[in-house]
């Protein structure tokens, strides 16, 4: 039998071995991988399922978790179907990762095929490994449902990890993904930010920064020490949510701008 033909029967688990018969043809049997050291929280019988249509990279990250004594059972499948064939005879299914390289769940296919592991696993957690980590991608994702979001760009042991918090019920999201987010929230204050917010003297040395102007200079315009200027500063920093001169001036500007638009409207 051609291995086009048994593409459905793809079920193996990570250690397989091929054994010749009379004729000459290649028959597969299924090993279960054996642990050294399982977890007391994994019975025998539980097992983690890989999703991928890609034989080989399915193959190579479920022999690279293996190595890593993941602790229970791996098996790999090309899709749902083929794990609904052989689901019966598997045991106990305790979460899936979905590798879906570099693909981007903006794709209707993709976000269906997701969508349905979601559905016909629940409550089983399901996690997504893929290549593309940008937040935009990662929060997709996570809107999809999914118990958590692994770039293939971390090292095997914090994947091994994501898996396990899933099992235990929690979320895994990337570090780099929440500092993103914590940046985008950082760059746009002047939303919940008026001229109002600012004192007479805190507006008049943003106006003056945005002019460009040096501390010394605003100092002796206004009839302050310097030093004073410098706390007023880190006030003004404070309440924009800017971390240099260059973003007061350009965040102070932009809420100008949004005051004079309003006020040409009154």
């Amino acid at each position: 039998m051609a291995r086009s033909d048994r593409a459905d029967f793809d079920d193996q688990s990570i250690d397989i071995f091929r054994a010749r018969n009379a004729v000459g043809s290649d028959q597969e049997t299924e090993i279960r991988v054996p642990v050294d050291r399982r977890p007391q929280q994994y019975a025998a019988s539980d097992y983690v399922a890989i999703f991928d249509k890609r034989n080989l990279d399915r193959e190579c990250l479920a022999n690279s978790l293996h190595s890593h004594r993941i602790g229970i059972n791996i098996f790999t499948f090309s899709g749902l179907a083929s794990w609904q064939q052989s689901k019966a005879n598997l045991g106990t299914l305790r979460a899936s990762l979905v590798n879906i390289g570099s693909k981007s769940v903006s794709d209707p296919g993709l976000r269906d095929e997701i969508t349905q592991l979601l559905t016909t696993l629940e409550p089983v957690p399901v996690v997504v490994l893929s290549d593309n980590q940008t937040l935009e991608h990662v929060l997709d994702v996570i809107d999809l449902g999914v118990h958590g979001f692994i770039p293939s760009s971390v090292d095997i042991d914090v994947c091994i990890e994501a898996i396990g918090l899933a099992i235990a019920g929690g979320q895994f999201v990337p570090a780099s993904s929440i500092l993103a987010m914590r940046g985008l929230l950082g760059s746009y204050p002047q939303k919940f930010c008026s001229r109002d917010a600012f004192t007479v003297r805190q507006a008049a040395i943003a106006e003056a920064l945005r002019r460009g102007k040096a501390n010394k200079m605003i100092a002796r315009e206004l009839n302050l020490c310097e030093s004073t200027v410098k706390v007023h500063i880190r006030n003004i920093m404070k309440k924009l949510g800017a971390t240099n001169r260059t973003e007061v001036a350009c965040k102070f500007g932009e809420i100008m701008s949004d005051d004079a638009y309003q006020n040409s409207r009154m």
